[in-house]
C-alpha cells in the first residue's frame, strides 16, 4: 500500500499537479458535512487532493479590461484539465484493486439539500480536502493559497477505498496571508466579513477564513449579473450596474431581477453553459482569486490594476470594452430607455 501511495503521488504531479496530498476520513473527522468522502462513495477511506495553476500571462489582460477572453478560454480549459486528471487517477486506482470516484473540479451540486441544487452546495468541498491535506491553506478570502502560486489554482480530488496515510497540513509559517484584505477590496458584492471569522475544525486542527455573508452576493456579481462597484469606479467584467444592496435579505429579488434582464442582453462571445442558468454564462469576476499573490507588492499592482481598469460597458454588437466612469454614464443616458433598462434599474 505504501508503494501505491507513492505512485499514486507521483502519478498526481506527471499529470501536472502543483501540489498534491493526502486526507483520510480520520484527518477529515469532525469537520461539516461537505467533508465526509463517504457521501460520494460508501467504504471511502482516503482522498487524493490536488491544484493545478491557471495561466498567469492572461491575468494582467483581465483585470486591467483589455481582453476578458484569454482567461475565461484558460479557466475553463483548466477546470475540464482537474475534472479529467480525477477521472484519470480514480481509473488507475481501481484497476489496483480499490473502488475509486473522480470529484468534478466545477458546477456540480447536491440535490438533497432543503433549497435542491438552488443552494449550490458541493458534494464534497475541495477546499477543505486541499486545507487539510496540505495542497495549500486558506487565505482570509477563504479561498485556497498555495505558497508557490498564490489563489490562482483549480482543485481537484479523487475518492477512493484505498487506505493511504495522510499527509499533514501546511505549518502557519507557509501561510503567506498577511491580512491584507485586498481580496476583500477586489470584491464588489461584500461576501467576506471584515469582522468576523469562521473556524473549521478537521482531524483535531482548526482552520480559520473570514465569515461569508450570504452566498447569493457572490452569486449576484460572481455569476455576472451585476459587476458596478458601490463606489462606481471600477466594475468587473459585466456590464450589469444593478444596484448590490446592503442587507442579505435584498439579494434574493436582485438576483432574481438580474438573471432577468441578463437573458436580454447580446452575446458578448466566448462563455460557457452552467446547469442552473437557462442563459449562457461567462467569467466576469473572481477577482478575489485573481488579485492574491505570495508577494505583497505583487497584489498591490494587480489590485491597481482592476481598480484603474475603469467601468465595463456593452455595445450592440455584444462587445464590451473599459471606459472611464464618467464615460460609462454619458454611454448609459445615450441609450434608448428599452435598451438602458437591460443593465440598469430605471424610472
Amino acid at each position: 500500500m505504501e508503494d501505491l501511495r507513492e505512485i499514486v503521488l507521483d502519478q498526481a504531479r506527471l499529470g501536472g499537479a502543483c501540489a498534491v496530498g493526502i486526507a483520510t476520513v480520520e484527518t477529515l473527522e469532525g469537520g461539516p458535512e461537505s467533508t465526509d468522502i463517504r457521501q460520494l462513495l460508501p467504504g471511502a477511506r482516503s482522498a487524493i487532493s490536488f491544484a493545478y495553476t491557471l495561466d498567469a500571462g492572461p491575468i494582467d489582460l483581465y483585470l486591467s479590461k483589455k481582453d476578458r477572453a484569454p482567461h475565461e478560454r484558460n479557466n475553463i480549459d483548466v477546470n475540464n484539465l482537474v475534472s479529467g486528471a480525477a477521472l484519470n487517477l480514480a481509473g488507475y486506482i481501481e484497476m489496483k484493486g480499490h473502488k475509486s470516484v473522480p470529484v468534478i473540479a466545477n458546477n456540480y451540486y447536491r440535490s438533497d439539500t432543503p433549497g435542491g441544487l438552488l443552494d449550490m452546495l458541493p458534494d464534497i468541498s475541495l477546499r477543505y480536502l486541499a486545507v487539510r491535506s496540505g495542497v495549500g491553506c486558506f487565505g482570509l478570502s477563504g479561498n485556497v493559497i498555495i505558497p508557490e502560486h498564490g489563489a490562482t489554482v483549480i482543485l481537484g480530488a479523487t475518492i477512493t477505498t484505498a487506505e493511504f496515510e495522510p499527509t499533514e497540513p501546511l505549518p502557519p509559517e507557509k501561510n503567506y496571508c498577511d491580512g491584507c484584505c485586498l481580496c476583500m477590496a477586489s470584491c464588489a458584492s461584500g461576501t467576506m466579513d471584515p469582522d468576523e471569522l469562521t473556524t473549521v475544525t478537521m482531524g483535531g486542527k482548526a482552520f480559520e477564513y473570514s465569515k461569508r455573508k450570504s452566498y447569493l452576493r457572490c452569486e449576484y456579481v460572481c455569476g455576472g449579473f451585476t459587476g458596478l462597484h458601490p463606489s462606481g469606479k471600477w466594475s468587473t467584467w459585466s456590464p450589469g450596474r444593478f444596484e448590490i444592496p446592503e442587507e442579505d435579505e435584498a439579494f434574493g429579488p436582485a438576483l432574481m431581477n438580474g438573471l432577468a434582464k441578463y437573458g436580454e442582453w447580446p452575446d458578448m462571445g466566448g462563455g460557457y453553459y452552467h446547469s442552473l442558468s437557462p442563459h449562457k454564462m461567462f467569467i466576469t469576476c473572481g477577482n478575489c482569486q485573481l488579485v492574491c499573490h505570495p508577494k505583497k507588492e505583487e497584489r498591490q499592482r494587480r489590485f491597481q490594476l482592476l481598480k484603474e481598469a475603469g467601468v465595463v460597458v456593452q455595445n450592440e454588437n455584444g462587445s464590451v470594452e473599459a471606459v472611464p466612469p464618467e464615460e460609462a454614464i454619458q454611454k448609459m443616458e445615450a441609450m434608448d430607455p428599452q435598451r438602458r433598462a437591460m443593465y440598469e434599474d430605471i424610472e
